[in-house]
């Protein structure tokens, strides 16, 4: 582990191919993607020594033993010990730090966690879907109640989530406002369907209906100030910082809604797969490396630099 140089933690390794449990199968990996929940991992958050060594890459998109192309729910649990809700399971984790990730050759994870790939998109393409995007998808129209004609706003231009949302609230109708560090990634973000974009900390020509918040301390006053009366912030995750301070009389005095949003339940993969399918919406990906390379992909999510998805491919 390493908390400032997490892709210095980062080794490639040959493994013994991991043996399916009852409930499971095994899928040849073709395309898996990072997210920020593998720095977490590599910096040592939530990740005991016990653990170590892990397979990392919670995101995979392969093929069954029979033939079947899937994309992989990254999300283990059990919906029994949740009520019938596998994001209220208390047992629940990424799949990398449930059982093993999909940064290799070969991957065993739940049947129940299997989705049907799309033919309408390559490997590298469903593997972005089942985290960032599946989280921009449960943050907009499931939490956010996003509805054609209203005005969201995506803190961070170039994170996989916000470049999942910004996509998706622009084939749902909406307008699409964006803030980033640089004037090139708000340039990218237009490329992508934003209406607009905006510098980080800007203030915004009127207020919007709905904020989709990933970046955490950095944008949070701005996106407190940014939402009309009435309106919703959603949050999912603090890539940049999680400690911050609320105004409670703004929130309580002009109705604003702050509601907390992480991945998303299968179903919800499954609408948001059928939606990709429909309107013909595939995932922005910054790079794709070599499973040999990933250190360097690793380092690329770490930097700051990457617009859109990192993916891996054996």
């Amino acid at each position: 582990m390493s908390r400032d140089a997490p892709a210095t933690a980062v080794e490639v390794v040959d493994r013994d191919e991991p043996v399916p449990a009852a409930g499971q199968v095994l899928v040849t990996v073709r395309a898996a993607a990072l997210n920020h929940h593998d720095l977490w991992s590599l910096r040592g958050v939530g990740v005991g020594e016990g653990r170590l060594p892990m397979v990392l890459g919670s995101d995979v998109a392969g093929i069954t033993d029979d033939g079947r192309e899937v994309l992989v729910h990254a999300l283990v649990a059990d919906p029994a010990r949740g009520g019938g809700d596998e994001l209220l399971d208390p047992g629940r984790g990424m799949l990398a730090d449930a059982l093993q990730g999909g940064l290799a050759d070969k991957v065993a994870v739940p049947v129940r966690n299997l989705v049907d790939k799309p033919a309408t998109l390559s490997f590298e393409e469903a593997a972005c879907l089942p985290t960032a995007w599946l989280t921009a998808y449960r943050m907009l129209f499931v939490r956010g109640a996003a509805r054609p004609g209203q005005t969201v706003l995506v803190q961070g231009a170039s994170g996989g989530v916000a470049t999942a949302a910004t996509m998706l609230a622009r084939a749902a109708g909406l307008r699409v406002w964006v803030s980033g560090r640089s004037p090139e990634k708000l340039e990218k973000a237009r490329a992508l369907g934003a209406d607009a974009g905006f510098a980080s900390g800007e203030r915004i020509p009127e207020r919007v209906d709905l904020v989709i918040d990933t970046v955490g301390e950095p944008t949070w006053q701005h996106s407190l100030k940014s939402v009309r009366p009435g309106g919703t912030v959603v949050v999912a995750g603090a890539t940049a910082g999680a400690s911050v301070k609320t105004d409670l009389f703004a929130l309580f005095l002009q109705h604003i809604s702050v509601l907390g949003s992480a991945m998303g339940r299968r179903e919800e993969l499954c609408d948001l797969v059928a939606l990709c399918g429909a309107r013909g919406i595939r995932p922005h990906i910054d790079s794709v490396f070599g499973l040999e390379q990933a250190p360097e992909a690793v380092a690329r999510l770490a930097a700051g630099e990457a617009f859109g998805k990192v993916v891996v491919v054996p």
